[in-house]
């Protein structure tokens, strides 16, 4: 199954997975089972285990000994990064099954889970380096009698809560990262989109990672994250998804063990559209940036600040674009935009749709649910004549949902831009450099693309600001947050005592 097939079908049985616990796969035995079925097929295509607290206490118990014992932390750079460079190869043999089963699941076309598999194992190969580089600091200017060292240490056992959106691509801006500043993992992925994630599980283990490095457990957010975030031997939690979910994070963590926390949140990320930009290339970024993954994703461009003077006319080609759009089935290679995920975000978004027509904005274009058969589909929309206080506006609607606000200085796209309790992305487009870079300097969010969106690999930082997150995955500071620093001084000669 490593070669891309000329057509794809959904599977005739539902593939059942084991949850993943110190080195192997354990089948779900008398435990419930979880059916998902595809979100473009409506056919039952994976089962998982309902994992129980037991499970988990035994999942955090299993990378606790593996921390402990430093069979993993306790490896030189060079021989963690054999391990993740293994891994990164068996990602890109097995690349179709990921895929396929990332496609089954989750909806998204096949084309873009390929794209997305093949930017994992780029992370792992890229973070095998970073194992080796992995460095502290020396102060040799306290005087004749004192040398400093700073030192970069495992924070511990990781547990990590990935969603539903982006199952495997953000897992991969995670794991190779945390594996390689020498800590262990927890994982529990969204229980509709589990399937890659044991997939990686096996895969990191055949590469040779050590026994309970990394373990899988399944199940609801309501039990089994609920009980990852309050559970008393978890160092750190990584967590992404919504910011109500991130608040609850942080209260739990208060209450429980004070664990640090890494949260990638909501966004709801401006696309500023200066007069001065190439519109061609700026009008197909802006539908990129909205209809891709069916635009459920953090950092999809949902709100268009496009300059007055030429906001119809960008508007129609927006539009011209969305409207050519492919929309289908996502195993159908030619496919641009897949099925909406889960039925509550599908219900989610065509409440938003109803509302913004209730607010007084006018659907310009899409909306629309097309006829295929079997599924979740909604056609990209576009609303436009609205206004910043409309919940179209300020909510991230985690759909293919675009509003159009114009500006007319630069201080007002920024103002506009600004005005949103995120900060997570945004996009610029303009052939003036002096007005992009200004507008990079000004508009508060931790990513940032200028005449391009939805852009990247694994060598810079993501994360957001205000309330979009807390921390940064991948680069260099996605393994410096799964580290704690430690100061050491060491005396030099005779120590001048204190007492008589």
């Amino acid at each position: 199954m490593n070669k891309p097939l000329t057509r794809l079908s959904p599977p005739a049985e539902p593939r059942e997975f084991g949850f993943f616990l110190d080195g192997r796969a354990v089948p779900a035995g008398e435990r419930s089972l979880i059916e998902r079925r595809s979100p473009a097929h409506d056919v039952p295509v994976t089962r998982i285990p309902h994992c129980t607290q037991d499970d988990l206490d035994a999942a955090v118990a299993a990378a606790r000994r593996a921390f402990d014992d430093r069979r993993w932390s306790g490896l030189s750079g060079a021989a963690r990064a054999g391990v993740l460079l293994k891994a990164g190869a068996l990602i890109r043999e097995r690349a179709e099954e990921i895929a396929y089963f990332e496609t089954l699941e989750n909806g998204k076309p096949i084309a873009q889970a390929r794209g997305e598999v093949a930017g994992c194992a780029d992370m792992f190969e890229y973070a095998s380096g970073l194992a080796r580089s992995l460095h502290g600091d020396s102060f040799n200017n306290l005087g004749d009698g004192m040398f400093g060292i700073v030192t970069r240490e495992p924070v511990g056992v990781v547990g990590l809560i990935t969603p539903w959106n982006f199952p495997f691509l953000i897992l991969c801006e995670r794991v190779p990262y945390i594996l390689a500043s020498g800590c262990t993992i927890v994982a529990k992925p969204s229980e509709v989109t589990s399937a890659s994630t044991l997939l990686l599980a096996g895969i990191l283990t055949e590469a040779g990672l050590p026994d309970g490095c990394m373990n899988v457990v399944t199940g609801p957010g309501s039990s089994i994250g609920q009980g990852m975030i309050e559970h008393m031997d978890i160092d750190m939690l990584s967590f992404t998804g919504s910011t109500g979910v991130g608040r609850r994070c942080v209260e739990a963590a208060a209450r429980s063990n004070f664990k640090k926390l890494g949260l990638e949140l909501g966004g709801k990320n401006p696309q500023i559209v200066f007069a001065d930009a190439d519109l061609e290339d700026a009008a197909d970024g802006v539908a990129f940036g909205i209809a891709f993954n069916t635009g459920q994703c953090c950092v999809s461009g949902s709100r268009l600040i496009v300059e007055r003077s030429v906001a119809d006319r960008f508007a129609a080609m927006v539009q011209a674009k969305l409207e050519r759009v492919r929309i289908g089935d996502p195993l159908d290679e030619s496919t641009q935009v897949g099925a909406i995920t889960t039925e509550a975000q599908n219900a989610t978004i065509l409440g938003y749709l109803r509302k913004g027509q209730e607010e007084g904005a006018r659907l310009l274009c899409g909306g629309t649910i097309p006829d295929l058969g079997a599924g979740r589909f909604i056609g990209p929309a576009i609303f436009t004549d609205v206004t910043r206080d409309m919940s179209i506006v300020r909510d991230e609607i985690f759909g293919p949902v675009l509003t159009i606000l114009p500006f007319d200085t630069l201080d007002e796209a920024v103002e506009i831009a600004n005005d949103t309790i995120y900060g997570l992305a945004a996009s610029v487009w303009s052939q003036d450099i002096d007005k992009a870079l200004t507008v990079t300097r000004r508009v508060r969010a931790g990513r940032f693309w200028v005449n391009t969106t939805l852009a990247g690999g694994p060598e810079l930082p993501l994360g957001g600001f205000k309330q979009s997150g807390w921390g940064r995955e991948a680069g260099m500071y996605g393994v410096e947050e799964y580290t704690q620093v430690k100061s050491v001084h060491v005396e030099i000669g005779k120590r001048r005592h204190w007492g008589a």
